[in-house]
């Protein structure tokens, strides 16, 4: 027989079991945060520690005797207030700017392209693109730069070879001695090509991801609808992959504000016409017989800032758009 006890006690209003009352709140239990506290210790160390060092260095005058262990000297705002009527700095800032400018953009365009171009590839020759576009992005830097500054030299320069064998009346004359190195913006020119071609394989890579993330049926009403490529990208894909996009326009304008090695390798410290901000910084610290790590502090403080200023809007628009809760 079926056991009616619980539908009877259901009816007359007696449940079976106790009532327990309110839910308690949950403790927070301390070994998640035990977990992770390794990592956050080695972060702490390896980044919070200097960024903190080199905020209370920019107050301070720190030269050869205090390497050597004479005690910091307080100077206030001062190192602050020498970079900023240093009409270096400005023209510094600007370059650096201009520069960032230029290369995310051709950054973010090439690789858009390409990730474009990966997505209408079959599985086998898209995988051997980017293997192949990759091993730039795997590049170091200083390798990059070495690669570059050979190819644009004036001494068995490729690019300059290349050049010097087309028809004059295309490019002109003069090639086989062309300096690249020797103007600010031919300088520049050259950076941002090496940038440009070690950044755009990581944009091509994330927008292909993005784009294999896409509904297909959008895309083939899209088609249906008779739509183009060109409207059916600016009407359905960029807007959905626009946190991407957003993304890598901030990790990209983060990437070329600090440029720092290509540059010194190919322009050196001679040439301070060519300075950007972290040269700049490199250049006040470390560039004279008396050591001004101050004045580099300083420099570095204003580019971090920069740089925060930057996160800050990337933030705010995520926040603004619900991807952040």
């Amino acid at each position: 027989m079926l056991d009616t006890a619980p539908a009877v006690r259901a009816a007359e209003g007696r449940p079976g079991r106790r009532d327990p009352g309110p839910a308690r709140p949950r403790r927070h239990r301390p070994w998640p945060y035990l977990l992770i506290a390794p990592t956050l210790a080695v972060i702490a160390l390896l980044m919070f520690w200097p960024m903190a060092q080199i905020a209370l260095m920019s107050f301070q005058k720190v030269g050869n005797r205090q390497l050597a262990g004479a005690p910091a000297e307080s100077v206030g705002l001062e190192n602050y207030r020498s970079i900023l009527s240093d009409e270096l700095f400005w023209q510094s800032l600007r370059s650096t700017v201009l520069f960032a400018v230029a290369a995310v953009t051709l950054t973010l365009v090439l690789g858009t392209l390409v990730g474009l171009l990966l997505n209408r590839l079959s599985r086998r020759m898209a995988a051997l693109v980017s293997a192949g576009v990759m091993v730039a992005w795997a590049t170091p830097p200083i390798t990059a730069a070495i690669i570059f500054t050979w190819l644009f030299g004036t001494t068995g320069g490729v690019v300059n070879w290349l050049l010097d064998l087309l028809p004059d009346a295309l490019v002109g004359g003069g090639w086989t001695d062309y300096n690249w190195f020797a103007t600010p913006l031919r300088t520049y020119t050259v950076l941002t090509v090496c940038v440009v071609w070690q950044s755009f394989p990581f944009v091509a890579v994330s927008v292909l991801a993005g784009l294999k993330s896409l509904p297909a049926e959008l895309l083939e009403a899209a088609r249906v609808d008779g739509a183009g490529a060109w409207r059916a990208f600016w009407a359905i894909t960029f807007p959905m992959l626009r946190p991407i996009f957003l993304v890598l326009l901030v990790l990209s304008v983060i990437w070329d504000f600090k440029v720092f090695t290509q540059l010194f390798v190919m322009s050196g410290m001679a040439n301070r016409d060519a300075f950007n901000l972290s040269l700049y910084a490199y250049s006040e610290a470390f560039g004279g017989m008396n050591a001004k790590l101050g004045l580099g502090s300083a420099i570095a403080a204003v580019l971090t800032l920069l740089l925060l200023a930057v996160t800050a809007v990337y933030v705010r628009i995520m926040v603004r758009q619900g991807e952040v809760s």
